[in-house]
């Protein structure tokens, strides 16, 4: 006879029996009083040690030195460890109910940046979001494996080396083996390290994983950002298998069930350099309208929910695109090839039809999956002359396809118009590029050139999103919508607070909207203050950020917005062709449930800004070389943010930016008037201020801080001027 279905045996025991008793005691209790109250017999204490060291590194629980008691119900939180370039640091609790808790070095105990960590409260005022802790315990190095800089030899083979990343402040001592490369070692050079143990606060011994090289290389530094923010490279063994098994090119078994739709003028618009081609367009004329059709990789055909591939796409959640490198969510087998939209091949798409009336304005919308051939690999400079600059050589190379790329700009500006008009949010913030020789080294770095060809391929891309979210949503079925909330309220204060003491007279209006803040930019459009403007306003926005519930996009002025048009490259982009293919009937896909939509949502906007953090410290780490040639010599620039302790200024010549130090100045003792975003001179009354043009020198550069000094040269007013 089998036992009755949900009964335990007796002595079994589950970590949830274990948190139960501990809040129905509502006190700590001993391992001992934990296995009397649980009716467990000393067999059985040994297994109930190890869940409660389980539940104990899981932050669930915290261990005195005799009783367990619950995390939450003694005054302890649970998170991760962010440590900011200038030393503190803040806990990012796992309950996101809780604001971040500020943490003093001298508090850090032995966590690093990016551990998972148990702090205690140690100050905290009532109804404020301001609270103070100190590190307990390490539940979880963030850091198995990272990069660090030979500092110099320390007797016999030993070497003494830093991390990398600044946050992590700390040497280490490594001992390479004789003969091998890391021997070889120089000052400078970049070696892969796992700790191992503490010999004193600040330094800690060390193992040898892996020499990467001297670090002015440039792909030196790319590795080097890649292993500090845990990005792979190489794919699992299951998944390089799955993506070797698929065909080279669809066959007819897989356009059944497809709308067949090669003989339609479909082109891909897109960089230079690119090589993974999500998005293909089509416009034609219909009456005095139009008929937009987006096709976009129909990836899902080919990856399975849960599939090696599926599970490792969803892993690294995004692509990560570096100046000379691209680390791809899925094999280039399937990025770059099957299911990328290559000119004159086959491919499948799930396709989305939009019909526009004369204004621009939406109506009918179709949502199928297809099959269609790419008629054109387009890049942006070549539309750009042949179709926005009308110039006749260009025009003569794409002859056939001009007829419907004149249609596409007319189309695009008449939908880029009603968008503005409805208060979508167009910050025109420059993008760097980075320039190289055929060396490999760093010949500028320059604003990235944007005109309106990008613009006609974000209007579609936005207009088949929309789309597609409200197809989803009419049908009641679920959806990874792109969520972006309103602005912080207190943010938003200070920023109208700021504008008023740069000069820039603005009340903050009683209801603030996407439109509102688009006439803000307006207001200062082709001024000298409209990247000012534009960088403080964006700072004042909270993160986008993916959800299963639909709260709207304040930032495109959208009620109903998703991904869909970047399933090569975007996880949320795969999950979102999955839902519409489950509401179009296919049998064939599943989905996520709703709590497990929320779980990957979470981990999906937790990756995209890692692949944002990995974005910033390149460019900063190729900026800082590119400036270690430059130093001595004087740039004009623009103060963009202010400190206690300095500020900093942004270069006109080229696309980097310095801070000047209140301990440079020396014809008098400065101070930060934060009330009126001002740094003054008490004696002389010179004052430097946001937006300020300044002429600056560059005395020093560090790689290892990731900084650049800079003394300044002309610059400064009365501070009566502004106040």
């Amino acid at each position: 006879m089998g036992k009755k279905k949900g009964k335990k045996s007796k002595g079994v025991v589950e970590y949830r029996d274990i948190l139960r008793l501990l809040r129905t005691e509502d006190r700590p209790m001993s391992g001992g009083e934990i296995q009397k109250k649980l009716g467990l017999t000393k067999r059985h204490r040994n297994s109930l040690k190890a869940m409660l060291t389980d539940l104990v590194k899981q932050g669930k629980l915290i261990k005195t030195r005799s009783a367990y008691g619950l995390t939450g119900r003694m005054n302890m939180v649970t998170g991760k460890l962010q440590v900011q370039r200038s030393g503190v640091a803040f806990v990012l609790p796992d309950d996101k109910r809780r604001g971040d808790i500020f943490v003093h070095p001298k508090n850090f105990r032995d966590a690093w940046h990016g551990d998972r960590v148990t702090i205690v409260i140690t100050s905290e005022k009532r109804g404020s979001r301001n609270a103070e802790g100190r590190v307990v315990r390490v539940l979880e190095r963030g850091k198995q494996v990272f990069p660090a800089r030979v500092v110099r030899p320390m007797g016999g083979t030993a070497l003494l080396c830093h991390p990398s990343d600044p946050r992590l402040d700390f040497g280490i001592v490594v001992e390479p083996e004789e003969g091998s490369p890391e021997a070889l070692a120089e000052k400078g050079d970049i070696l892969l390290v796992g700790p191992g143990d503490r010999i004193n606060p600040n330094l800690w011994e060390g193992n040898i994983l892996g020499y990467l090289g001297a670090e002015a290389d440039v792909d030196v530094q790319e590795a080097i950002v890649k292993s500090g923010h845990s990005i792979s490279i190489d794919f699992p063994d299951k998944a390089v298998k799955q993506a070797e098994a698929l065909p080279e090119v669809p066959g007819e078994e897989d356009f059944e069930g497809r709308e067949d739709l090669r003989a339609l003028g479909f082109v891909t618009i897109d960089g230079a350099t690119a090589r993974d081609f999500d998005d293909a367009v089509y416009v034609e004329r219909r009456g005095d309208g139009y008929r937009l059709w987006v096709a976009i990789a129909d990836v899902s055909h080919y990856v399975p929910m849960n599939s090696p591939l599926d599970r490792e796409a969803f892993n690294r959640a995004n692509s990560y695109y570096f100046p000379r490198s691209v680390e791809p969510m899925f094999p280039k087998a399937l990025s770059n090839a099957l299911c990328s939209l290559n000119p004159d091949v086959p491919r499948l798409a799930m396709t989305v039809t939009i019909d526009f009336d004369s204004s621009g304005r939406p109506g009918d919308t179709r949502c199928f999956p297809s099959v269609i051939r790419s008629h054109g690999r387009l890049t942006y400079t070549q539309v750009n002359k042949a179709i926005i600059m009308k110039e006749e050589d260009e025009r003569g190379k794409i002859a056939e396809l001009v007829p419907m790329l004149d249609l596409a700009e007319e189309l695009a500006r008449k939908i880029n118009t009603r968008r503005r008009g409805r208060g979508s949010i167009e910050f025109d913030l420059p993008e760097p590029e980075i320039l190289f020789n055929f060396q490999g080294e760093t010949v500028d770095i320059k604003p990235k050139v944007r005109n309106f060809a990008h613009q006609i391929v974000e209007e579609f891309m936005i207009a088949a999103n929309e789309a597609v979210a409200e197809f989803l949503t009419d049908r009641e079925m679920p959806c990874m919508y792109r969520v972006h909330p309103g602005p912080d309220d207190e943010k938003l204060t200070s920023l109208f607070k700021t504008l008023r003491k740069i000069g820039i007279s603005q009340e903050q209006p009683k209801e603030v909207t996407p439109r509102t803040l688009q006439k803000l930019i307006d207001s200062v459009e082709g001024t000298d203050q409209e990247y000012l403007v534009s960088r403080l306003l964006l700072r004042s926005m909270k993160q986008a950020k993916y959800e299963p519930e639909n709260e709207g996009h304040f930032g495109l002025a959208s009620q109903c917005y998703c991904h869909f048009t970047s399933p090569i490259r975007r996880y949320a982009d795969l999950v979102v062709h999955r839902c519409l293919k489950v509401a179009l009937g296919d049998t064939h896909q599943a989905i996520p449930g709703r709590k497990q939509l929320t779980h990957i949502g979470g981990h999906l906007s937790s990756q995209e800004r890692v692949a944002m953090e990995a974005e910033r410290e390149i460019l900063k780490r190729i900026t800082m070389l590119f400036l270690r040639e430059k130093v001595g010599e004087e740039f004009t620039g623009v103060i963009s943010s202010l400190a206690e302790f300095g500020f900093w200024v942004e270069f006109k010549e080229v696309m980097a930016d310095g801070m000047v130090r209140l301990s440079s100045l020396h014809d008098d003792y400065y101070a930060f008037w934060k009330d009126h975003q001002m740094i003054i001179g008490e004696r002389s009354g010179r004052a430097f201020r946001l937006g300020q043009a300044v002429k600056v020198r560059l005395e020093s550069v560090s790689l290892e801080m990731l900084e650049a000094e800079l003394s300044i040269v002309e610059g400064g007013d009365d501070y009566k001027k502004f106040v």
